[in-house]
């Protein structure tokens, strides 16, 4: 593809998805830098803490220990770039950067909804066929399974980015391209090039379709299944604990994949960009924030192992 004489392959991005808001920037900072290091905190914790206990050694553990380091990496693609940019009211990001940004925001985000998925079939294997779970759902496949998740995702996110890399973008005279958005992300990015995007938006609607459809047909058909098993239970106590175990799944399959449908899988004309900035928020900053809390605040089993790391700490000083 040529580009027109007024385009450019290499811009300088200009993120201005906050410059509309009546909000200070400095509350901005303030309130994003919070978010930030409660993300760090909460999810290096839940890391730790798994690590230290024997007693979560378990696949669904595993699991969330992996979830845990992948919203870690998520929330460190975009928030202390946004943070930068709040802290010098210049919104700047060259081209190389805004891409390489772009790649490890799609390789995390991937990855996170792929290990989303694994965690329902985890909980399918938990309730449905108790007496082989050990057997089944083990550290070596959940390792493989983990391991599968992100070859996936970076596959994917390398087609993503060959299908940019040939885009160009008109700029000022000054070569600044404003994007409507607080990180480079995929639609942004796309409606502001000048080239065709058609392949773009195809790759989107089909291979990221697809890779979205597996995912949510795994979630659906598990918790189809654990449905069924949780009404044949003899007793109200049993259906309320297994309901329970799936409960801080479920909080976090409606925060991860009802943002990212609402924001890539609806027509283009249809797309508002203040309410897709506003998705983008929850799935970047909320949902890995959330994430520690929601399974520490409603399981048991972490909230015992915080408890003995507490007691253990207090006898020791």
């Amino acid at each position: 593809m040529i580009c027109a004489p007024n385009a450019s392959h290499s811009p300088v991005f200009l993120l201005l998805g906050f410059s509309r808001t009546s909000v200070p920037h400095s509350l901005l900072f303030l309130m994003f830098l919070s978010i930030y290091l409660t993300t760090i905190l909460g999810n290096v914790m839940l890391v730790m803490l798994i690590s230290w206990d024997s007693r979560l050694h378990s696949p669904m553990y595993y699991l969330l220990r992996g979830l845990s380091m992948i919203d870690l990496g998520l929330s460190t693609v975009t928030l202390p770039q946004l943070l930068v940019h709040l802290a010098s009211d210049y919104p700047a990001i060259p081209a190389a950067r805004c891409l390489t940004q772009f790649f490890f925001f799609y390789a995390f985000g991937v990855t996170d909804t792929l290990t989303i998925a694994i965690m329902a079939l985890d909980r399918y294997v938990a309730i449905c066929d108790p007496l082989h779970y050990a057997l089944v759902m083990n550290r070596r496949l959940c390792a493989r399974l983990l391991t599968l998740c992100w070859v996936i995702s970076i596959i994917h996110t390398m087609l993503h980015v060959g299908l940019i890399l040939p885009l160009c973008w008109a700029g000022d005279p000054g070569d600044n391209v404003n994007l409507p958005h607080f990180f480079c992300d995929h639609r942004p990015l796309l409606r502001a090039s000048v080239s065709d995007t058609h392949s773009n938006e195809l790759a989107i609607f089909l291979e990221g379709g697809f890779l979205m459809l597996g995912p949510c047909a795994l979630i659906i058909l598990s918790y189809a299944r654990i449905g069924a098993t949780i009404l044949r239970l003899p007793s109200a106590a049993g259906r309320l604990r297994a309901v329970s175990t799936c409960g801080s799944h479920l909080t976090m399959v409606g925060f991860l994949y009802g943002t990212i449908i609402w924001v890539y899988f609806q027509p283009p004309s249809q797309n508002s960009r203040d309410k897709d900035m506003v998705a983008s928020v929850m799935y970047t900053t909320i949902t890995p924030l959330a994430n520690p809390f929601v399974y520490s605040l409603r399981n048991k089993d972490v909230k015992s192992a915080l408890s003995r790391l507490l007691r253990l700490r207090r006898i020791g000083s």
